[in-house]
Protein backbone atom coordinates (compact mmCIF):
# COMPACT_ATOMS: atom_id res chain seq x y z
CA UNK A 1 0.00 0.00 0.00
CA UNK A 2 1.39 3.61 -0.94
CA UNK A 3 0.10 6.41 1.35
CA UNK A 4 0.95 9.91 1.41
CA UNK A 5 2.01 11.88 4.31
CA UNK A 6 0.19 15.02 4.96
CA UNK A 7 -0.76 17.67 7.60
CA UNK A 8 -3.98 17.27 9.53
CA UNK A 9 -6.20 19.98 8.70
CA UNK A 10 -9.85 20.97 10.52
CA UNK A 11 -12.08 18.80 8.09
CA UNK A 12 -10.13 15.50 9.58
CA UNK A 13 -11.27 15.89 13.31
CA UNK A 14 -14.12 13.59 12.53
CA UNK A 15 -12.26 11.10 10.52
CA UNK A 16 -9.21 11.53 12.96
CA UNK A 17 -12.02 10.39 16.05
CA UNK A 18 -13.17 7.42 14.58
CA UNK A 19 -9.39 6.41 13.86
CA UNK A 20 -8.76 6.20 17.28
CA UNK A 21 -11.74 4.57 18.34
CA UNK A 22 -10.75 2.04 15.87
CA UNK A 23 -7.61 1.41 17.48
CA UNK A 24 -8.08 1.75 20.77
CA UNK A 25 -11.71 1.95 21.52
CA UNK A 26 -13.42 3.90 24.30
CA UNK A 27 -10.53 3.39 26.33
CA UNK A 28 -8.03 5.97 25.01
CA UNK A 29 -6.96 8.31 27.46
CA UNK A 30 -5.80 11.22 25.20
CA UNK A 31 -7.96 14.40 24.56
CA UNK A 32 -6.15 14.53 20.83
CA UNK A 33 -8.44 11.54 19.99
CA UNK A 34 -11.41 11.98 21.30
CA UNK A 35 -12.08 16.12 22.48
CA UNK A 36 -13.22 17.55 18.92
CA UNK A 37 -11.95 21.00 20.37
CA UNK A 38 -8.55 20.08 21.36
CA UNK A 39 -7.86 18.53 18.16
CA UNK A 40 -9.21 21.62 16.79
CA UNK A 41 -6.68 23.45 19.22
CA UNK A 42 -3.40 21.22 18.06
CA UNK A 43 -4.23 21.24 14.15
CA UNK A 44 -4.42 25.13 14.17
CA UNK A 45 -1.67 25.72 16.48
CA UNK A 46 1.46 26.67 14.64
CA UNK A 47 3.69 24.94 16.84
CA UNK A 48 2.24 21.23 17.01
CA UNK A 49 3.27 19.18 14.37
CA UNK A 50 0.56 16.45 13.07
CA UNK A 51 0.82 14.23 10.43
CA UNK A 52 -1.45 12.16 8.83
CA UNK A 53 -1.19 9.28 6.44
CA UNK A 54 -3.17 8.46 3.49
CA UNK A 55 -3.97 5.76 0.69
CA UNK A 56 -3.05 6.93 -2.69
CA UNK A 57 -4.87 5.26 -4.12
CA UNK A 58 -8.71 5.99 -2.24
CA UNK A 59 -7.22 8.59 0.20
CA UNK A 60 -8.46 6.64 3.41
CA UNK A 61 -7.16 7.67 6.62
CA UNK A 62 -4.85 5.16 7.74
CA UNK A 63 -2.60 6.57 10.61
CA UNK A 64 -1.44 9.75 12.50
CA UNK A 65 1.15 11.01 14.37
CA UNK A 66 1.41 14.26 17.13
CA UNK A 67 4.52 16.15 17.98
CA UNK A 68 3.45 18.85 20.79
CA UNK A 69 5.74 21.01 21.65
CA UNK A 70 6.67 23.52 24.49
CA UNK A 71 8.90 26.84 22.90
CA UNK A 72 9.65 27.84 26.39
CA UNK A 73 11.29 24.68 27.58
CA UNK A 74 12.65 23.56 24.16
CA UNK A 75 10.82 19.99 24.73
CA UNK A 76 8.44 18.03 22.91
CA UNK A 77 6.32 15.14 23.11
CA UNK A 78 5.45 12.47 20.71
CA UNK A 79 1.52 11.29 21.09
CA UNK A 80 -1.22 9.71 19.14
CA UNK A 81 0.75 7.49 17.04
CA UNK A 82 -2.00 5.28 15.54
CA UNK A 83 -2.66 3.16 12.82
CA UNK A 84 -5.69 1.46 11.52
CA UNK A 85 -5.80 -2.13 11.96
CA UNK A 86 -6.65 -2.28 8.27
CA UNK A 87 -3.32 -0.50 7.44
CA UNK A 88 -0.91 -2.31 9.63
CA UNK A 89 2.51 -3.98 8.12
CA UNK A 90 3.22 -1.32 5.65
CA UNK A 91 5.63 0.67 7.99
CA UNK A 92 3.34 3.35 8.31
CA UNK A 93 4.63 3.64 12.00
CA UNK A 94 7.77 4.13 11.25
CA UNK A 95 7.23 6.56 8.63
CA UNK A 96 5.03 8.76 10.72
CA UNK A 97 7.33 8.84 13.08
CA UNK A 98 10.27 9.97 10.89
CA UNK A 99 8.42 12.08 9.56
CA UNK A 100 6.71 14.07 12.19
CA UNK A 101 9.66 13.80 14.36
CA UNK A 102 12.67 15.53 11.91
CA UNK A 103 9.68 18.34 11.28
CA UNK A 104 9.68 19.01 14.78
CA UNK A 105 13.56 18.91 15.39
CA UNK A 106 13.67 20.81 11.77
CA UNK A 107 12.51 23.77 13.12
CA UNK A 108 15.38 24.59 15.49
CA UNK A 109 13.16 25.44 18.47
CA UNK A 110 13.36 22.05 20.46
CA UNK A 111 16.07 20.23 22.05
CA UNK A 112 14.55 16.60 22.85
CA UNK A 113 10.96 14.86 22.11
CA UNK A 114 9.95 12.31 24.85
CA UNK A 115 7.31 9.50 24.28
CA UNK A 116 5.59 7.41 26.14
CA UNK A 117 4.70 3.88 24.50
CA UNK A 118 2.04 1.00 25.72
CA UNK A 119 4.42 -2.12 26.73
CA UNK A 120 1.37 -4.76 25.36
CA UNK A 121 3.68 -6.01 22.57
CA UNK A 122 7.14 -4.93 22.18
CA UNK A 123 5.92 -3.26 18.34
CA UNK A 124 5.63 0.17 19.69
CA UNK A 125 9.33 0.12 21.61
CA UNK A 126 10.73 -1.33 17.99
CA UNK A 127 8.93 1.23 16.33
CA UNK A 128 10.45 4.46 18.19
CA UNK A 129 13.97 2.88 19.00
CA UNK A 130 14.62 2.72 15.35
CA UNK A 131 13.86 6.13 14.22
CA UNK A 132 16.12 7.69 16.90
CA UNK A 133 14.65 7.58 20.15
CA UNK A 134 16.40 5.99 23.45
CA UNK A 135 15.05 4.32 26.32
CA UNK A 136 14.48 6.36 29.70
CA UNK A 137 13.20 4.13 31.39
CA UNK A 138 9.59 2.42 32.89
CA UNK A 139 6.77 4.32 34.31
CA UNK A 140 4.58 1.35 36.11
CA UNK A 141 0.99 1.45 36.28
CA UNK A 142 0.96 4.96 34.49
CA UNK A 143 -1.94 4.38 32.18
CA UNK A 144 -5.47 2.92 32.29
CA UNK A 145 -5.89 1.95 28.74
CA UNK A 146 -6.77 -1.80 28.61
CA UNK A 147 -6.70 -2.11 32.19
CA UNK A 148 -3.50 -0.93 34.55
CA UNK A 149 -0.92 -0.57 32.17
CA UNK A 150 2.88 0.05 33.06
CA UNK A 151 4.55 2.96 30.31
CA UNK A 152 8.16 3.16 28.85
CA UNK A 153 9.77 6.41 28.30
CA UNK A 154 11.36 7.28 25.26
CA UNK A 155 13.49 10.68 23.95
CA UNK A 156 15.48 11.52 20.82
CA UNK A 157 17.36 14.49 20.82
CA UNK A 158 19.13 17.52 18.44
CA UNK A 159 22.51 17.69 17.20
CA UNK A 160 25.19 18.28 20.76
CA UNK A 161 22.61 18.11 23.23
CA UNK A 162 23.77 15.07 25.06
CA UNK A 163 27.01 16.39 24.28
CA UNK A 164 26.57 19.94 26.54
CA UNK A 165 25.27 17.93 30.04
CA UNK A 166 25.69 19.48 33.32
CA UNK A 167 28.15 17.52 35.61
CA UNK A 168 26.25 15.76 38.75
CA UNK A 169 28.56 15.48 41.25
CA UNK A 170 26.85 13.49 43.70
CA UNK A 171 23.22 11.94 43.95
CA UNK A 172 20.72 9.62 46.59
CA UNK A 173 22.17 5.72 46.44
CA UNK A 174 18.80 4.82 45.58
CA UNK A 175 19.11 6.29 42.13
CA UNK A 176 22.25 4.47 40.95
CA UNK A 177 20.74 1.72 39.84
CA UNK A 178 18.92 3.64 37.39
CA UNK A 179 21.47 5.34 36.36
CA UNK A 180 23.52 2.85 35.75
CA UNK A 181 20.83 1.09 33.75
CA UNK A 182 20.68 4.51 31.67
CA UNK A 183 24.83 4.11 31.39
CA UNK A 184 24.25 0.70 29.56
CA UNK A 185 21.68 1.15 27.58
CA UNK A 186 22.40 4.82 25.75
CA UNK A 187 25.96 5.53 27.18
CA UNK A 188 25.07 8.49 29.23
CA UNK A 189 28.64 8.48 31.69
CA UNK A 190 27.34 7.79 35.42
CA UNK A 191 29.91 5.98 36.48
CA UNK A 192 31.86 8.58 38.40
CA UNK A 193 28.73 10.38 40.48
CA UNK A 194 29.20 9.51 43.83
CA UNK A 195 26.37 7.59 45.74
CA UNK A 196 24.99 9.62 49.13
CA UNK A 197 23.42 8.09 52.12
CA UNK A 198 20.28 9.46 54.02
CA UNK A 199 21.67 13.09 55.04
CA UNK A 200 25.00 12.95 53.64
CA UNK A 201 25.59 16.36 51.93
CA UNK A 202 27.30 15.99 48.85
CA UNK A 203 28.03 20.33 49.46
CA UNK A 204 26.87 22.45 51.77
CA UNK A 205 24.34 23.36 49.32
CA UNK A 206 22.95 20.36 48.72
CA UNK A 207 22.84 19.58 52.09
CA UNK A 208 19.70 21.88 52.15
CA UNK A 209 16.91 22.66 50.46
CA UNK A 210 15.99 25.59 49.01
CA UNK A 211 14.75 27.09 51.84
CA UNK A 212 17.19 25.92 54.30
CA UNK A 213 15.47 22.82 55.49
CA UNK A 214 17.74 20.38 56.03
CA UNK A 215 16.63 16.27 54.64
CA UNK A 216 17.61 14.06 57.41
CA UNK A 217 16.02 10.64 56.66
CA UNK A 218 15.79 8.41 53.79
CA UNK A 219 13.01 6.71 56.07
CA UNK A 220 9.04 7.13 55.54
CA UNK A 221 8.11 10.21 56.37
CA UNK A 222 4.83 10.69 58.99
CA UNK A 223 4.09 14.13 58.42
CA UNK A 224 -0.05 14.42 58.39
CA UNK A 225 -0.63 17.87 57.27
CA UNK A 226 -4.08 18.67 56.17
CA UNK A 227 -4.17 19.30 52.61
CA UNK A 228 -7.43 20.83 50.27
CA UNK A 229 -7.80 19.74 46.90
CA UNK A 230 -8.93 22.55 44.58
CA UNK A 231 -10.24 20.80 41.02
CA UNK A 232 -11.42 23.93 39.33
CA UNK A 233 -9.75 23.97 35.83
CA UNK A 234 -10.14 27.63 34.74
CA UNK A 235 -8.97 29.09 38.04
CA UNK A 236 -5.83 26.66 38.19
CA UNK A 237 -4.87 27.44 34.79
CA UNK A 238 -5.52 31.30 35.51
CA UNK A 239 -3.83 31.15 39.18
CA UNK A 240 -0.73 28.93 37.61
CA UNK A 241 -0.11 31.73 34.82
CA UNK A 242 0.15 33.95 37.20
CA UNK A 243 2.42 32.13 39.63
CA UNK A 244 4.59 30.92 36.51
CA UNK A 245 4.39 33.44 34.16
CA UNK A 246 7.70 32.38 32.23
CA UNK A 247 7.19 30.30 29.69
CA UNK A 248 10.90 28.67 30.59
CA UNK A 249 10.07 28.47 33.87
CA UNK A 250 10.82 25.19 36.67
CA UNK A 251 7.86 22.95 35.80
CA UNK A 252 6.86 20.29 34.08
CA UNK A 253 6.71 20.60 30.47
CA UNK A 254 3.58 19.70 28.39
CA UNK A 255 1.24 19.39 31.30
CA UNK A 256 -1.46 21.75 32.38
CA UNK A 257 -2.53 21.35 35.71
CA UNK A 258 -6.08 21.50 36.91
CA UNK A 259 -6.28 21.16 40.29
CA UNK A 260 -3.89 22.34 42.91
CA UNK A 261 -3.37 21.08 46.39
CA UNK A 262 -2.43 23.28 49.42
CA UNK A 263 -2.76 23.28 53.69
CA UNK A 264 -4.88 25.72 55.05
CA UNK A 265 -2.70 28.17 55.71
CA UNK A 266 -1.17 28.43 52.24
CA UNK A 267 2.08 27.62 52.74
CA UNK A 268 2.53 26.22 49.46
CA UNK A 269 0.44 25.01 46.40
CA UNK A 270 1.42 22.16 44.55
CA UNK A 271 -0.04 22.49 40.86
CA UNK A 272 -0.96 18.95 38.97
CA UNK A 273 -2.61 17.14 36.01
CA UNK A 274 -4.87 14.86 37.82
CA UNK A 275 -7.09 12.28 35.71
CA UNK A 276 -9.38 10.65 38.17
CA UNK A 277 -10.69 8.61 35.18
CA UNK A 278 -6.94 7.26 34.62
CA UNK A 279 -6.31 6.86 38.12
CA UNK A 280 -3.32 8.98 37.89
CA UNK A 281 -1.12 12.43 38.41
CA UNK A 282 1.50 14.12 37.26
CA UNK A 283 2.74 16.81 40.07
CA UNK A 284 3.70 19.97 37.68
CA UNK A 285 5.24 22.81 39.44
CA UNK A 286 5.31 23.79 43.31
CA UNK A 287 5.15 27.10 44.82
CA UNK A 288 7.25 29.19 46.40
CA UNK A 289 9.44 25.93 46.30
CA UNK A 290 9.37 22.21 46.31
CA UNK A 291 11.44 22.43 50.20
CA UNK A 292 8.15 24.58 51.23
CA UNK A 293 6.26 21.00 50.83
CA UNK A 294 8.86 18.59 50.86
CA UNK A 295 7.14 17.46 54.56
CA UNK A 296 3.90 16.99 53.11
CA UNK A 297 4.53 14.79 50.17
CA UNK A 298 2.62 11.64 52.23
CA UNK A 299 -0.56 13.41 53.05
CA UNK A 300 -0.08 15.18 49.48
CA UNK A 301 -0.49 10.97 48.00
CA UNK A 302 -3.06 10.25 50.34
CA UNK A 303 -5.27 13.87 49.26
CA UNK A 304 -4.69 12.54 45.80
CA UNK A 305 -5.51 8.88 46.70
CA UNK A 306 -9.00 10.02 48.17
CA UNK A 307 -9.25 12.07 44.54
CA UNK A 308 -9.06 8.97 42.74
CA UNK A 309 -5.57 9.08 42.03
CA UNK A 310 -3.60 6.04 42.80
CA UNK A 311 -0.31 7.00 40.41
CA UNK A 312 1.47 9.93 41.20
CA UNK A 313 4.39 10.64 39.37
CA UNK A 314 6.91 13.74 39.40
CA UNK A 315 9.87 15.07 37.80
CA UNK A 316 13.02 16.07 39.56
CA UNK A 317 16.04 17.63 38.71
CA UNK A 318 19.31 15.03 39.19
CA UNK A 319 21.21 18.13 41.16
CA UNK A 320 18.38 18.53 43.63
CA UNK A 321 19.81 16.14 46.18
CA UNK A 322 17.41 17.19 49.01
CA UNK A 323 14.01 17.11 46.47
CA UNK A 324 15.18 13.77 45.52
CA UNK A 325 15.68 12.53 49.37
CA UNK A 326 12.05 14.00 50.00
CA UNK A 327 10.43 11.65 47.54
CA UNK A 328 12.14 8.74 48.04
CA UNK A 329 11.46 9.31 51.90
CA UNK A 330 7.70 9.77 50.95
CA UNK A 331 7.76 6.02 48.74
CA UNK A 332 8.77 7.19 45.62
CA UNK A 333 10.57 5.52 43.40
CA UNK A 334 13.10 6.11 40.80
CA UNK A 335 11.78 4.49 37.15
CA UNK A 336 13.48 6.87 34.40
CA UNK A 337 15.93 8.98 33.71
CA UNK A 338 15.90 11.84 31.46
CA UNK A 339 19.04 13.52 30.95
CA UNK A 340 19.75 16.74 29.20
CA UNK A 341 15.84 18.08 29.47
CA UNK A 342 15.67 21.53 30.33
CA UNK A 343 18.44 23.90 28.93
CA UNK A 344 19.81 27.13 31.28
CA UNK A 345 22.24 29.07 30.03
CA UNK A 346 24.49 27.00 27.86
CA UNK A 347 24.20 23.68 29.37
CA UNK A 348 21.39 20.87 29.74
CA UNK A 349 20.58 19.44 33.10
CA UNK A 350 19.46 15.86 33.63
CA UNK A 351 16.07 15.01 35.56
CA UNK A 352 14.69 11.84 37.20
CA UNK A 353 11.29 10.34 36.76
CA UNK A 354 10.13 9.15 40.24
CA UNK A 355 6.39 7.48 40.89
CA UNK A 356 4.62 6.25 43.41
CA UNK A 357 1.32 3.61 43.07
CA UNK A 358 -1.20 1.65 45.41
CA UNK A 359 -2.34 -0.66 43.04
CA UNK A 360 -0.56 -4.03 42.62
CA UNK A 361 2.35 -3.76 40.07
CA UNK A 362 2.12 -6.67 37.83
CA UNK A 363 4.79 -7.38 34.93
CA UNK A 364 3.88 -10.51 34.02
CA UNK A 365 1.87 -9.67 31.15
CA UNK A 366 4.59 -6.60 30.01
CA UNK A 367 6.29 -6.72 26.72
CA UNK A 368 9.84 -5.79 27.82
CA UNK A 369 12.30 -5.39 25.42
CA UNK A 370 15.99 -5.76 25.67
CA UNK A 371 17.26 -2.26 25.44
CA UNK A 372 14.80 -1.82 28.42
CA UNK A 373 15.42 -4.89 30.78
CA UNK A 374 18.12 -2.99 32.51
CA UNK A 375 15.26 -0.25 33.77
CA UNK A 376 13.31 -3.10 34.90
CA UNK A 377 15.91 -4.87 37.08
CA UNK A 378 16.57 -1.18 38.53
CA UNK A 379 12.89 -0.85 39.22
CA UNK A 380 12.84 -4.00 40.95
CA UNK A 381 15.73 -2.87 42.85
CA UNK A 382 15.08 0.54 44.06
CA UNK A 383 10.71 -1.30 44.59
CA UNK A 384 12.48 -3.75 47.19
CA UNK A 385 14.94 -1.60 49.13
CA UNK A 386 11.90 1.31 49.47
CA UNK A 387 9.19 -1.49 50.36
CA UNK A 388 10.61 -4.65 51.74
CA UNK A 389 12.06 -5.08 55.36
CA UNK A 390 16.08 -5.03 55.24
CA UNK A 391 15.84 -8.67 56.65
CA UNK A 392 14.08 -9.84 53.62
CA UNK A 393 15.90 -8.39 51.20
CA UNK A 394 19.00 -9.88 52.84
CA UNK A 395 17.52 -13.04 53.01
Amino acid sequence: MTAALVPAAPQDIAELRQLYFEVYGHGYPVALGSDPAEMHRLITDPHCHWLTARRADTGELAGSAVVQTDRGNRVGKLVGLAVHPRHRQHGLAGRLTAAVTADALATGALDSIHTTVRMVTQAPQRVVARNGYRPLGLLPNAAEVSGCETLALFACYADGVLERRAPVAAVPRALVPLLEAAGDSIGIPYAAVRPLGPGEPETAAAHHTKAGHHTKSAHRTTDRTPIEVITAPGFVRRRFGEVFPDPAGAYVPLRTPNTVLTPPDGAFEIYADLDPAAGSCALVAVHPCLSAATGALDSLTAALGRAGADYVEALVPLSDTAGLHAFLSAGFVPGAAYPAMRRIGDRFHDHVVLSRTDRQIDFRTTAVSTPLQPYLSAYLTAWTSTYLPRHEVDR
